[in-house]
């Protein structure tokens, strides 16, 4: 059984707000009484995509010191620039290609793929990710089950915010999933609102954001919620591959 946290859109920005909702998640995950096997964080964690904001994202997050109690999983969203993130977050030389990365667990195999479009706020698996999505399931040989995150969610979540920049030519992605049955779910964030849904016959997941939670057409004409407390999710993939997830808000 894997079991996963999932944080998303932090939208560090300097500011002390941004901060401190940041802090209290990463606190709450390291007050766990229990093991997690690993932190997903799908994208937009700069604001701006600065170096400083990467810089104050690493000390957050534990990827320079190495005090995190867990491995930290991390892809780009539409706010985030792919070479300071590439330079100040993960400490690498500063490129512009597609940021993929994968860990490889006992029970299971999670693939952080790049959906970021630089000058877009629309998202696109490009034809470098897709290669690279290919190559590592060919190198997983079909024997873990897998899981795809990246930030932009490709399906209608019923808010003209996220649905008007989701993610282009979603029929791509589900012509993967039908060759690839391997692949589990699918884990993403963009939309600042927990939910739950499927694509293409899997489960899809969009994480809860950490710096303002979105307010759906029926609760309001105000899109931003910047009272709501920072959420955060836990994924189970259980030993029959079934992806479960749980919600919580952070206080």
């Amino acid at each position: 059984m894997l079991v996963l946290a999932h944080i998303s859109d932090l939208h560090l920005d300097g500011s002390a707000r941004a901060t401190e909702r940041a802090e209290r998640v990463r606190d709450r995950l390291r007050e766990l009484p229990g093991p997690i096997d690993a932190l997903l964080v799908t994208g937009d964690i700069a604001d701006h995509g600065t170096e400083s904001e990467y810089e104050e994202a690493a000390r957050l997050l534990g990827l320079r010191d190495g005090d995190a109690p867990f491995p930290v999983l991390t892809c780009p969203g539409n706010h985030d620039s792919r070479a300071p993130y590439r330079k100040a977050l993960l400490g690498l030389p500063g490129a512009e290609g597609p940021v993929n990365s994968v860990q490889v667990f006992e029970d299971g195999a999670v693939l952080m793929c790049d959906s970021s479009v630089p000058g877009s706020d629309e998202g696109e698996l490009d034809e470098e990710t897709y290669d690279w999505i290919e190559a590592t399931l060919d190198e997983l040989d079909g024997g873990l089950p897998a899981l795809l995150a990246f930030h932009h969610p490709p399906v209608v979540l019923h808010h003209p915010l996220p649905d008007s920049c989701r993610l282009r030519r979603p029929d791509r992605l589900a012509a993967l999933l039908a060759r690839r049955p391997e692949i589990a779910g699918l884990i993403t964030g963009h939309a600042h609102t927990p939910a739950a849904t499927s694509f293409a016959g899997r489960p899809l997941v969009t994480g809860p954001g950490v710096t303002w939670t979105l307010r759906l057409p029926w609760e309001g004409d105000q899109v931003a919620d910047r009272d709501a407390p920072p959420g955060l999710a836990f994924h189970v993939l259980d030993d029959a591959g079934r992806l479960t997830s749980h919600f919580r808000v952070v206080m």
